[in-house]
């Protein structure tokens, strides 16, 4: 009996199936695309309309070949339930799916969801009105009817604002005409393209410095994949050195990416952008509204958006033509995500750039141990500014010893920074005061009882917002009114305030210095790019004196007339065992010193400190981040620690302790033996409740050339499956946080 397809009968005959990668965390290890029937074929790439349970979702055709049996009942297997017209998804991006989901161990339909990001953007593009010239009888003639029946006398549309923009009359006109007839309305589905970059508008006079890393970055322009460490001590002008690099790459066609770590606080960046190219970038953060993020995806993935410009997720859009990357201050702590799919957007950016055959530029000022020890190694190249552009000096940096010069009793500015503070005032100039703390203070106590605020969700301290009345948790969000009275033994006026935040800065600080017209700068109290931009213009226009802020004030700000720089408790971040504790406390200080002393007038930097002779604080008052960088490596080498050995993490978290606790047992009875990893835990999570979640952390460490992932997918595999409330397993390979 002939059993081949073509003799079946059309009942048992089966059809053709396709893959489709839908974008949801489907559970199980490596859950990935799934077999629908297709009529037609569908090339990978395609986006489709396919059904899951009772719903239909958007997913797209997925390579390889369908995983059922050849002879499976259609009944088993549904069909796609539509083709979605829209550009496919590049084949380097569905490579670049696969790749973060198998080194972060997430589903490659969460890595997908980021991908499509904005879950509208494949409808078609909304009506837009434009209005076509008609030829009417008795029309009263004047110039402007003329104009525009000159605009549109080749039979195009226009929509009426540009009908009025470009025949340079008012909108009346265009209204007037209309309603005579001579325009007819025309509804089109029209795309909305972001406006025109030009490479070559002339940008600024380089220095010979930055002249020669320019023609550096522009000579790795369609070279292949390469890395390039784009170094220079704080002011050297590295953006207008990668700048030349972008005009390079835009003038032989393409895209660009640019990663930025804070895009709120960049307002000086986008000035400086348009400036030199004409136009504004595509932006892509989660400021953005619907609307137009709708707009930048879809102008991404039909390749008119020249230069996108965000956040880490902004690695995630469907560049089908990409160029070149950018990763400005490529050290920063934001570029990890943490939550969902977690991935270091600086390492992925780097995969991105390989797999797409492109040229990547990893910009800082104060590298991260990783991209300096692939440095030193050859891996990465380095291009070097060694001075501040215009001929600007570096900042002096001082060392104040609190244990000899302390602040007043109940005060945290001491004598020597507050007449340091005083002069820089007196002579017309700008001070900056850091503390990286937000809120008033980071701990409130009863003085009676002794009674500690602490959140209901979280291993943690509510934080005293004074401005907002309000004690808040960091971490969870909570919020609770502040108490007149000791909710515990009910004293009354006994609640002291612990500890310094920035608002208490800013309250003794004006204190101190009534006639300087101050201002604060925190995420608390800078509600998004607007209002950043606005603060940050009133520093330029010099109608701020005295700056008091967090982190926030290390981004790269270029303010002329600031000439102190004062560091309220420079060993804030040194304790706690982090790995990373002196390297990120490094960074940030440099970088806060760095906004010292950029023009003509000297800058001074004094650091607080209680441990003067720490590493850190020794290496920021010698100047010397070369040393401490080779330090840092060699203690981590000593020790086999990333980037010299590999980690990995995986939190147990339920809302029950003791089923949290249970799951972290088991894995642990089950971990691995082998002689390249070491197994830390199970214990309780530094934050052991962390949103209503218990938490229980094992870390993994393991040698450089150890499969981690393979080890990892196994050991979890080995796994029973819990049973129990809510019980979530997060895999974090390469962790940054260990909270």
């Amino acid at each position: 009996m002939d059993s081949s397809p073509a003799s079946l009968p059309n009942a048992f005959r089966a059809r053709p199936r396709v893959r489709v990668l839908l974008p949801q965390p489907l559970p199980g290890l490596g859950a990935g695309a799934l077999d629908y029937l297709s009529d037609i074929s569908l090339p990978p790439g395609t986006f489709v309309r396919a059904p899951l349970r009772n719903r239909i979702l958007t997913g797209v055709v997925w390579d390889g070949e369908p995983e059922s049996a050849e002879m499976l009942d259609e009944a088993k297997v549904k069909p796609i339930a539509g083709v979605i017209e829209a550009p496919p998804l590049p084949d380097v991006v569905r490579r670049f799916v696969d790749w973060v989901a198998g080194y972060t161990m997430a589903t490659p339909g969460a890595v997908l969801r980021m991908v499509m990001s904005a879950p509208d953007a494949l409808d078609p593009p909304p009506n837009r009105r434009l209005w076509r010239w008609t030829q009417i009888a008795g029309l009263k003639p004047s110039p402007a009817r003329a104009r525009i029946a000159g605009l549109l006398a080749d039979g195009r549309a226009m929509t009426a604002q540009d009908l009025a923009l470009e025949a340079a009359t008012s909108p009346s006109v265009v209204r007037g005409l209309a309603e005579a007839g001579a325009l007819l309305p025309v509804d089109v589905a029209q795309e909305i393209d972001p406006p025109r970059i030009d490479p070559g508008q002339a940008g600024p006079r380089l220095s010979p410095d930055q002249a020669t890393g320019s023609a550096d970055l522009v000579a790795r322009l369609g070279a292949g994949f390469s890395v390039t460490h784009l170094a220079g001590v704080t002011g050297s002008g590295k953006t207008e050195v990668y700048f030349e690099a972008i005009a390079a790459s835009l003038a032989r066609g393409g895209q660009v990416l640019v990663l930025l770590p804070e895009i709120a606080l960049s307002a000086q960046w986008f000035q400086r952008f348009e400036e030199r190219f004409g136009a504004p970038p595509t932006l892509w953060h989660s400021e953005v509204t619907a609307r137009k993020r709708r707009e930048s995806w879809r102008a991404v993935a039909r390749g008119v958006a020249q230069v996108v410009v965000g956040a880490r997720s902004a690695l995630f859009l469907p560049f089908p033509d990409l160029r070149l990357i950018v990763v400005d201050e490529e050290h920063d702590g934001s570029f990890k995500q943490e939550d969902g799919v977690s991935y270091h957007a600086r390492d992925m950016a780097v995969v991105r750039a390989r797999l797409g055959g492109v040229p990547i530029v990893l910009a800082s000022a104060t590298p991260s141990l990783e991209t300096d020890v692939n440095v030193r190694s050859g891996r990465y190249r380095r291009v070097d500014l060694p001075d501040r552009h215009g001929g600007a000096a570096m900042p002096t940096v001082e060392v104040i010893d609190l244990r000899l010069d302390p602040p007043p009793r109940g005060k945290f500015i001491s004598p020597s920074l507050a007449a340091a503070t005083r002069r820089a005032l007196e002579a017309g100039e700008q001070a900056m005061l850091f503390i990286n703390r937000r809120g008033y203070a980071p701990l409130t106590l009863c003085r009676k009882c002794g009674h500690r605020f602490q959140c209901p969700n979280c291993t943690a301290w509510l934080v005293e917002h004074r401005q907002r009345r309000r004690l808040v948790c960091h971490h969870c969000g909570v919020t609770a009114p502040i108490p007149k009275d000791c909710p515990s033994c009910h004293a009354e006026d006994s609640l002291a305030p612990c500890g310094p935040g920035v608002e208490r800065m800013m309250e003794e600080a004006t204190a101190l210095f009534p006639e300087a017209r101050a201002a604060m700068i925190a995420s608390d109290v800078i509600a998004g790019p607007s209002a950043a931009a606005e603060l940050i213009g009133r520093m330029e226009r010099r109608e701020i004196d005295l700056l008091i802020g967090t982190q926030m004030i290390a981004k790269g700000f270029h303010f002329p007339h600031l000439t102190l720089v004062g560091v309220i408790d420079a060993d804030l971040g040194l304790s706690g065992g982090d790995l990373r504790a002196g390297e990120r406390t490094w960074q940030l200080l440099h970088q806060v010193s760095g906004r010292a002393g950029r023009a003509e007038k000297p800058g001074l930097v004094l650091l607080q400190t209680s441990q003067p002779s720490h590493p850190v604080i020794a290496a920021l008052a010698a100047g010397d981040g070369a040393r401490f960088l080779a330090a840092e490596a060699a203690e981590r080498e000593a020790m086999a620690m990333p980037p010299f050995g590999r980690l990995a993490a995986l939190i147990v978290s339920s809302p029950d302790a003791q089923a949290a606790e249970a799951v972290a047992r088991s894995l642990g009875r089950l971990a691995p033996r082998n002689k390249d990893l070491a197994i830390l835990g199970p214990v309780p999570a530094p934050l052991a409740l962390l949103r209503g979640r218990h938490r229980h952390r094992l870390l993994i460490k393991a040698a450089k050339t150890a499969p981690l992932q393979t080890i990892l997918r196994e050991w979890l595999e080995r796994l029973p499956p819990h049973r129990g409330p809510a019980i979530r397993i997060a895999v974090d390979v390469d962790p940054y946080s260990f909270l």
